[in-house]
Order: structure tokens, then sequence, then C-alpha cells
């Protein structure tokens, strides 16, 4: 069952119109949210990004889409569904006709509920990804529908056998992973790109920083990565709301430890 703009409906027999400007241009943006014991958790910082992405993308933001009325439709999508699921995807479109310009900038929304694999991997491949690069500007940084870099990096992973690939922007810079962000390790400085290189503004990204900026044992830094400090790198790991945490085992030839990553997990979810 699925939440279609505030009715639950089977996910077989749902259509969605043809016209609508999610799938022609890509109008829509989302939220991926991971639900453990009926909490719907990082409630508040998936709301206040989505509405900043909202108001970026110059939709009509309804007066009763409170935080509260957020989190009671993500909830009500869950209680709809009978299995384990723990990932919410959380879509946002423009519902107008109009070619490029829309006619109005009324939304609509569709809740998802899915069960994903959350476990973490004893072993986990990268690579870098080089046939297309992310533009870095701010709207990089919103979760748009357009992921079509993303989409082609995945393929590319599928492909080489690869868990997953790093995203480069058209400076040559380190983005991020195809799914979460990247953090660096290095003695204890701790580095992952900031936000005007292109990357997501992930709310584990977030959460982690925070966390890392009050303990005394760990330099926590906003700055632009080269692949060659990946190469160079103690350790990699990757961040988003579902997995949490995935250390990065291997990069090319090198394989990287883990026992700064085991503490950062320690820190965060014990």
């Amino acid at each position: 069952m699925i939440n279609f703009n505030g009715e639950i409906v089977s996910e077989e027999t749902s259509q969605i119109d043809y016209n609508n400007r999610a799938f022609k241009y890509g109008d829509a943006l989302f939220e991926t949210i991971k639900i453990k014991e009926e909490t719907v958790v990082f409630c508040e910082d998936h709301y206040f990004r989505l509405m900043a992405s909202m108001r970026m993308l110059r939709m009509e933001i309804p007066m009763h889409l409170t935080l509260e009325f957020f989190e009671s439709e993500i909830l009500k999508t869950v209680n709809a569904n009978t299995g384990t699921e723990n990932r919410i995807r959380f879509t946002v479109f423009r519902d107008a006709e109009g070619l490029y310009a829309p006619k109005t900038h009324n939304i609509c929304y569709v809740i998802e509920a899915k069960e994903v694999e959350t476990s973490v991997r004893d072993q986990y491949v990268v690579d870098l990804y080089k046939d297309f690069m992310i533009n870095p500007n701010l709207l990089s940084t919103v979760k748009t529908n357009n992921k079509i870099t993303n989409v082609l990096a995945s393929v590319y992973a599928q492909e080489n056998k690869l868990d997953n690939c790093v995203l480069l922007n058209s400076h040559k810079g380190v983005v991020e992973f195809t799914n979460g962000n990247i953090f660096i390790v290095k003695g204890n400085v701790i580095k992952t790109p900031p936000l005007s290189e292109g990357c997501i503004k992930g709310v584990m990204r977030k959460n982690i920083i925070s966390v890392l900026e009050k303990h005394p044992d760990f330099d926590i830094q906003e700055a632009s990565i080269s692949p060659f400090e990946i190469q160079k790198a103690d350790e990699v790991f990757l961040t988003n709301t579902i997995l949490g945490i995935q250390p990065v085992t291997n990069y090319r030839k090198k394989k990287f430890s883990t026992k700064v990553v085991d503490q950062i997990v320690k820190l965060m979810f014990s």
C-alpha cells in the first residue's frame, strides 16, 4: 500500500497521470527516511530539509504540511502495510499543467514504504566514476528526481562488480557516493566535502559532523577532497540515513582499516 496525497491505495492499482511533471521534467524531490520500531528517525531533520528544498524549487507549501502532519502521514503509510517496512520514500511533485513553466505551484505527494537491507557489509569495494560529473551548485545539494548521473554510476558499479562508486564534480573534486555522503580519515582528521562541492545535504552527514565537532579526539573538516586523497587515506566510509555508516574496505589496490569508523559507529548508535 502507498499513501497518495493522503489516501491509502494499492500500489498495484495506483496510477499517476503520464502528464505528471515528476515524470516529464523531473519536477519533484524526495526524502529517504528510516523507520525504526515505528519511529521516524531524524524526523525533524528530514522535514526541515524538505521544506527548504520545496522553497528552493518554488513549490507552494500547504499550510497543513506541518511537522506533525508529515510524521503522521508517514506512520499512517507504515501502519497500512503488514510487513517489516523500514524505508520510506516521501516524494513531492508539482501538480500542475504546463510545459517547462508550470501553470500553478501546487504540490502532491506520494509515500512509499519498503523493506530494505540495512546490515553493514564486511567487504565493500568502491572506485571512481568518471564518465559524467556533478555540476557543483546549490541545486546539487537537493534530493531532486534528476539523478541520472547516480543511475549511470550505479550501472557502472554493477558492470564492474563494485559495491559503489565515488562521484566527481566538474572540477575533478570528490563529491559523494551514488547513495550517500563520503568521509575520509587520515590520522585524527576526518574530512568530508563541503556543500559547495555539490554533495547532497545529507541528514546523517549533518548529525555525524555535529557529534564529531564536540569530540576532543577528532578534527572534523568540511574541505575539498581530491581522488588522490582517497588513495592516501587511512579509512573511508559512506553515510546515509538507511545504512547509517558503511566502512569502505577496498579502493582500487588500497585496503582500508575500520578502527576509527568503528569508534564513530559507537558514538552515533550506542
